[in-house]
């Protein structure tokens, strides 16, 4: 994947200017990134970010109405780019099994930077998906924010994996739940493994968040 250069198209409800369009709001993107993962989404403002990337606060907001959309663009981002990685690797293969246990890897494994996308970096950003992402669809907005599409790529990818689901076991009942489960599950082992390990199993270098899921989906679906 490193020498392919990849477009992601994030829909533009997101945001009011397209941050990709331009140097600035590329820029926005992946100082953003790296400030909410230093600071926390809380301590996060325009203002911070402004003065960062030696422009004015005010045209941040030339590209998003607020730093609850900028979340809402850089998780839509994310998962988007999880789908393209799951489209990527599964492109060629016939057996549902293992197009499943990719789709697993990939949703669990620890995340490194790809280096088609230059400016985002994914490493941070996907610590910023288990810390903060919550926080974006646990508003009184929610469900204005859904009709809208504020958040079909994660949907989008929940149903993509539970498709293969039902292509192992057609009969099986809960293939959306297995699959956030998963996901959720998943990103609390990461964030419990750096910061309250004693509530998780993890190992180093035996790769145990990726090793369990991978069993559990296996054993639940038979």
């Amino acid at each position: 994947m490193e020498n392919l250069q990849i477009q992601i198209t994030i829909s533009p409800e997101l945001y009011i200017k397209n941050p990709e369009s331009t140097e600035l709001g590329r820029k926005i993107i992946s100082t953003s990134i790296e400030m909410i993962d230093e600071l926390g989404f809380e301590s996060f403002t325009f203002r911070k970010l402004g003065v960062k990337i030696g422009s004015n606060e005010s045209s941040v907001y030339r590209y998003f109405e607020s730093k609850h959309a900028l979340l809402v663009y850089l998780i839509s981002w994310y998962w988007s780019w999880i789908e393209y990685k799951l489209v990527f690797t599964n492109s060629n293969i016939s057996s549902p099994l293992v197009k499943l246990s990719n789709a697993i890897q990939i949703l669990t494994e620890e995340i490194t930077q790809d280096n088609a996308f230059s400016f985002v970096n994914e490493e941070l950003l996907n610590r910023i998906i288990i810390a903060e992402s919550s926080k974006a669809y646990h508003t009184k907005d929610i469900d204005a924010e859904n009709e809208k599409g504020y958040y079909k790529t994660y949907k989008r990818v929940v149903k993509r994996i539970s498709d293969v689901v039902l292509e192992v076991n057609p009969k099986f009942e809960f293939p959306h739940m297995l699959v956030s489960t998963v996901i959720e599950g998943a990103h609390h082992q990461r964030y419990f493994s750096k910061h309250l390990p004693s509530l998780t199993d993890v190992e180093k270098g035996k790769n145990n968040i990726v090793r369990f899921y991978t069993s559990l989906v296996s054993k639940t679906i038979k």
